[in-house]
C-alpha cells in the first residue's frame, strides 16, 4: 500500500469517520443475526461524540483515513469494558484488530486501576471469537438476548501480557 498504518487518539473531527466505518462493518453482523436495529447501526452523531468526549476513544489511520476504531472505558470496580472494536472490511486479516486491541489495553491501564479486561460478541462471529481468544480473553458469561442471539462475555485478567496482533 505503501503508506503504515498508524493508531492514536481519536479526536472530535473523527466522530463522522468512525460513525460511517461502524455503519459499514456492522452490516455483517446484522445480516448474521438479521437484527438490523443493533446498536451500532442506530447511533447518533451526537451519541458517538459523547463517547468521544468521556471515554478512550483510538482509531487506525492509513494517510488520513480511519481504517479501525476501538472503544474502553474503566469502572469503579477496575473492570475495562472494550467494544466497537472496528476494522474497514479491505484492512481485515492483517494483524490491526490485534494491534488495537493491544493499544487500548495499554491505554486503559495507564489510565489507573485496571483488574481485568471485559467484552463482548454475540455466538455466531467465529471471526470476533477467534480474534479475542487468540489474544488471551476467555469466555466467562453467556446472556441470551433472543432467539436469534446470545451475547458472550469473554474477559482476561489485566495482569495478562497486552494482546498480539
Amino acid at each position: 500500500m505503501g503508506m503504515s498504518v498508524t493508531i492514536s487518539a481519536a479526536n472530535e473531527q473523527d466522530a463522522e469517520q468512525i460513525l460511517k466505518l461502524q455503519y459499514l462493518c456492522y452490516q455483517s453482523e446484522a445480516e448474521l443475526y438479521g437484527d438490523y436495529t443493533i446498536e451500532p447501526l442506530t447511533q447518533s452523531l451526537d451519541a458517538l461524540k459523547a463517547e468521544l468526549a468521556g471515554g478512550c476513544v483510538l482509531v487506525a489511520r492509513l494517510g488520513s483515513e480511519v481504517v479501525a476504531s476501538v472503544r474502553g472505558s474503566v469502572d469503579d470496580d477496575g473492570v475495562a469494558n472494550i467494544g466497537k472494536l472496528i476494522v474497514h472490511p479491505r484492512m481485515r486479516r492483517h494483524g490491526l484488530g490485534g494491534r488495537l486491541l493491544g493499544a487500548v489495553e495499554e491505554r486503559l491501564r495507564a489510565q489507573g486501576d485496571v483488574r481485568r479486561f471485559e467484552l463482548f460478541t454475540g455466538h455466531r462471529s467465529e471471526h470476533n471469537l477467534r480474534l479475542y481468544r487468540r489474544n488471551g480473553y476467555e469466555p466467562v458469561a453467556t446472556r441470551r438476548v433472543d432467539d436469534a442471539l446470545t451475547l458472550i462475555t469473554l474477559a482476561k485478567d489485566a495482569q495478562a501480557p497486552a494482546a498480539v496482533a
